[in-house]
């Protein structure tokens, strides 16, 4: 059994022991409803580990899993009916996993669902839902959701009123964890923004980063 398998299983409280040997115990405990299970099998499939790739499969047991909560499975169940890779394309389907996976506090997902709305990719558009689901994936530190974020108050859009001071936090905390986008855009706002300003952002960076730290 491959490492990433093993530490997979161990992460899970599965015994990775029990299923070395034989790919049918870990059968056995996912078709019996085990949602753990059913999750280390979909992982196995869908990144071929120990078995042929097979997105079919991945699909179906992670569905197993999404249904009993599995916040991980959810959101890759919604990325396998974006891209129909393994299922039907369906971006509604999609985007029902994504706000499952989202309201468990799964900072992909949460901004998966954020982009959905943006766009109405599954959903109706919606600017103000679109801004509330970057902004759960901003705060839980996710880059790409900081980087959105921040552009849409650098221009006042997309459900935020225009504001530089949180424009380059959010898009210094994105700088911060090397997103090239973000420190580009980071860098051309503070060509408009006043001393004053750039103070107020950066010590509203700091609140964050260390109520971060303190969790």
């Amino acid at each position: 059994m491959k490492v990433k398998t093993i530490i997979l299983l161990a992460l899970l409280s599965l015994s990775p022991a029990a299923h070395c040997d034989n790919l049918r115990s870990l059968k056995t405990l996912a078709e019996n409803g085990d949602a753990q299970a059913q999750f280390a099998l979909a992982f196995m499939y869908d990144k071929g580990e120990d078995v042929s790739q097979d997105y079919a499969a991945a699909a179906k047991w992670y569905r197993g899993a999404a249904r009993q909560g599995i916040a991980f499975a959810q959101y890759r169940l919604g990325q396998l009916y974006e891209l129909g890779q393994g299922t039907s394309q369906d971006r509604k389907q999609a985007t029902e996993w994504y706000r499952e996976a989202a309201e468990r506090g799964f900072a992909k997902a949460q901004y998966k669902l954020g982009d959905s709305y943006a766009h109405g990719l599954g959903v109706q558009q919606d600017h103000k839902e679109s801004a509330k689901w970057f902004r759960k994936a901003a705060e839980r530190g996710y880059a790409d959701a900081q980087y959105r974020l921040g552009i849409s108050y650098a221009h006042g859009q997309a459900g935020v009123p225009q504001d530089h001071i949180q424009a380059h936090m959010w898009l210094s905390l994105a700088a911060d964890q090397h997103l090239a986008e973000g420190r580009r855009a980071r860098d051309l706002i503070e060509q408009e923004m006043t001393s004053i300003q750039l103070t107020e952002s950066r010590r509203l960076q700091s609140e964050r980063i260390n109520k971060k730290n303190k969790k």
